[in-house]
């Protein structure tokens, strides 16, 4: 017999699934951690003999590092790894580093990012409606993906002039299923060098190939 289930149960059915999410979370949180201590008492082990000239040992604990939070299956949780201090050089000078192999370290801000930000983020130099385009498309590769494809059918087309007429009438038949770009309007602005900035049209400003110019 179908039962309706009061509020009341519904809360006390939400509070008992609230519970075990919290469980599972501490659980995962706990198993992490051993896994880690594991981690570093096995580097330490297998280094332990390795001592400097004053016999003090080359590989110790260095205390935990800072909390961050780790996403795994039973959601995200806080974790404090441990840390190590390998003061042993390689054949170059160059210090040692302990890496875990179960917490990947931080993502650090690449300085090759840094320098080339202007490059990356070029597409704010252009109407905000062509931006999705500028970011998800390729314009070259996007129209050839259709030759690409029926070159592989074919196992090619024999000679240059056939492989010409061939990708012609291929691209000719394919333009007409492609869709007509955000802002096409704005492409003659664009042409003539007119200034966008963050997307936005830039009224009385010099356009883009008369200050390169200047």
């Amino acid at each position: 017999m179908l039962k309706v289930v009061g509020n009341e149960a519904a809360h006390d059915g939400a509070d008992g699934r609230s519970q075990l999410d919290e469980i599972a979370r501490e659980g995962a949180r706990r198993m992490l951690v051993a896994a880690l201590e594991t981690e570093v008492a096995a580097y330490l082990e297998a280094h332990r003999d390795e001592r400097d000239d004053d016999g003090h040992a080359l590989v110790v604990r260095n205390g935990k590092g800072r909390t961050r939070k780790v996403t795994v299956g039973a959601g995200t949780i806080p974790v404090s790894a441990p840390r190590v201090n390998d003061r042993r050089t390689d054949q170059d000078g160059e210090r040692r580093r302990f890496t875990s192999r179960i917490l990947p370290p931080y993502m650090r801000r690449s300085p090759k990012v840094a320098k080339d930000a202007d490059v990356l983020l070029t597409f704010f130099d252009f109407p905000a409606e062509h931006w999705k385009h500028l970011r998800t498309r390729n314009v070259i590769e996007s129209p050839f993906a259709t030759v690409r494809l029926r070159q592989r059918v074919t196992k090619g087309a024999g000679s240059r002039t056939k492989g010409l007429l061939m990708a012609y009438k291929l691209l000719d038949m394919a333009q007409a299923r492609w869709r007509r770009l955000d802002g096409a309007s704005l492409l003659p602005l664009v042409r003539a060098g007119i200034v966008f900035v963050d997307g936005v049209q830039q009224a009385g400003r010099a356009n883009r190939a008369k200050a390169r110019a200047a």
